[in-house]
């Protein structure tokens, strides 16, 4: 008996769960708003050092009639780069007026004396009206900066899969949800209204911070609140919203292109996603084994109402959970710290796996996703093909986790995401059809693998360090985010560079997640123990399976399933 049998007891997946589930997974739609709201928020224009008769009229942008007609004119003060096009970070020294005269001959512009810009910069509208880039001139020697408020936004995540993670195991799921759309919903605006750069860095972080609350305690609350066999299901419905809201995001950035009031639009609607998470019901697990069964009683006789099972709710007892969840309050009393995770053979192979795994899928995930403007292309429409890639990707991850394995899914997707990466570096820029291409595929390739990451992890650690693995995981998944927009930044030097590392820590990875065991039809396991004398046995099955040709996945899972 377990709190499983409980919820079979006041309904399964009834009326309530649909419903609960439904508002949960809804804020899923804006999580990428915020998540990849960098492509569009810090967004560069063209741009060339501002002008003499730019300064006087006061202006800091031109559009492109005005730069054309402006043309002959910005030859006598800034130079041309190799595809003949204004420098973007330097003028001349004195200006060169005999470059007017188109006839004459004048050698080699980089002849000439120049300088950095010291009058600002010039930006083109006609693309993006606004952005943080235009509001503090994040170009030229300031551009790491551009980078770094995202990798600021990350921290916030991570700080967050920290700090929330404790607290709400002590204080509640509902209370840290509760808190979490309010924070989202009152940093995202004040964010949209800072007035420096340093304002505008800190209301981010919260904003991360606020996310991160987001993600962790409505995850525990949906799952907290259905049964096993539905949790895949709702998994795929917060992936697939999630994928939505990546091709939301496109069009509303489309639609919006100033970044002040994009940042308002998407944190808004957090305000209602606070109001509406008062309805939300504590979770009964929490409040059983934090010895609040009496509460607990009352949640789940009005669960059991609304799913029309009055007469059973009635029937619940404060003694019948507390008896039901002895097993449970069992585990919470003898849970391990992160250590356990690296004193035995086994479990260290899995920690150390599982973390670069989680790692490397973050890293090479975000390193792609928050780079649009590389490819050269629309950034629009790639935002649109990125979110839409994740469809079939999803999709085919799902039926190769059921069909095929964990291992093999985990493995061959994070091996293909890397390969195309870095098929990448050798394909022409001109080519931009086939690079969009390869990076759409491996864009696919690692949602896929994000996918297999939550349930194959979840699968291999025993249910005693369950809690603390998952954790140790997610917070090397928002190391890797964090660090990812920082390596970007050395493709400034060496262009190449950011897609051999993003690709190759995917491969690296995608060969270390072939050294887990295949956990496909087999049962958790519950302890440490267990863990290990499971694969020193399917060790020694593997080596007499070899002889007589039995696949070696399937002779270790019939051993797990004997020892049930």
């Amino acid at each position: 008996m377990g709190f499983g049998d409980i919820l079979e007891d006041v309904g399964s997946m009834g009326k309530f769960q649909i419903v609960h589930v439904l508002l949960l997974v809804l804020p899923s739609i804006l999580a990428p708003s915020h998540n990849l709201l960098q492509n569009f928020m810090a967004a560069v224009p063209d741009h060339h050092c501002r002008m003499p008769w730019e300064t006087v009229n006061g202006s800091r942008h031109v559009n492109v009639t005005d730069r054309a007609r402006a043309e002959d004119l910005l030859r006598v003060f800034i130079p041309l780069d190799q595809n003949q096009r204004p420098e973007k970070c330097l003028m001349y020294s004195s200006p060169q007026w005999h470059l007017l005269d188109l006839n004459g001959t004048h050698g080699s512009t980089a002849e000439y004396h120049t300088q950095k810009c010291t009058d600002g910069w010039t930006y083109d509208e006609s693309k993006f009206k606004a952005t943080i880039v235009t509001e503090w001139d994040l170009v030229c020697d300031q551009k790491s900066l551009k980078r770094i408020t995202q990798s600021i936004y990350m921290s916030g995540l991570l700080v967050g899969a920290i700090v929330l993670g404790r607290l709400s195991d002590k204080f509640g799921r509902r209370s840290l949800l509760l808190w979490s759309h309010f924070q989202l919903a009152v940093s995202g605006m004040c964010g949209a209204f800072s007035s420096s750069y340093s304002l505008f860095c800190f209301w981010r972080f919260l904003c991360g911070l606020a996310m991160s609350g987001i993600i962790l305690n409505a995850f525990s609350l949906k799952v907290e609140w259905i049964p096993t066999r539905c949790r895949t299901q709702v998994s795929m419905l917060s992936g697939f919203l999630y994928t939505f809201g990546q091709l939301h995001l496109a069009g509303l950035a489309y639609g919006i292109q100033d970044w002040r009031w994009l940042q308002f639009t998407v944190s808004l609607p957090y305000f209602v996603f606070f109001l509406y998470s008062w309805w939300f019901p504590e979770s009964a697990r929490w409040l059983i084994l934090n010895d609040k069964a009496d509460v607990a009683l009352k949640q789940l006789r009005r669960v059991a109402k609304m799913n029309g099972k009055q007469d059973e709710g009635k029937k619940l007892t404060v003694e019948i959970l507390k008896s039901n969840m002895e097993n449970e309050q069992q585990v919470t009393r003898d849970k391990r710290s992160v250590l356990d995770l690296f004193r035995t053979a086994t479990m260290r192979k899995i920690a150390c796996c599982t973390m670069l795994v989680w790692f490397s899928t973050s890293f090479a995930y975000y390193g792609l996703a928050i780079d649009l403007q590389g490819f050269g292309v629309n950034i629009y429409l790639i935002q649109v093909i990125f979110g839409a890639v994740d469809i079939p990707a999803k999709v085919l991850v799902f039926l190769f986790m059921s069909l095929i394995g964990r291992r093999f899914t985990q493995g061959t997707s994070l091996i293909l995401a890397g390969s195309f990466n870095l098929a990448n570096i050798f394909v022409p820029k001109e080519s931009q059809a086939l690079r969009t291409s390869f990076a759409a595929i491996g864009k696919g390739c690692l949602s896929a693998a994000f996918s297999c990451c939550y349930l194959y992890s979840g699968e291999l650690y025993p249910t005693v360090v369950r809690q603390t693995g998952m954790g140790l995981v997610s917070t090397m998944a928002r190391v890797g985010a964090m660090i990812a927009p920082i390596v970007r930044m050395s493709g400034d030097y060496v262009s190449f560079l950011p897609s051999s590392i993003y690709g190759g820590m995917a491969i690296i990875a995608g060969f270390a997640a072939f050294l887990l065991p295949e956990t496909r039809n087999a049962p958790l396991p519950e302890t440490i123990e267990e863990t290990e004398n499971r694969t020193n046995k399917c060790a020694e099955k593997d080596k007499d399976a070899q002889g007589a040709g039995v696949p070696l996945h399937e002779t270790c899972l019939s051993l797990m399933k004997q020892t049930v």
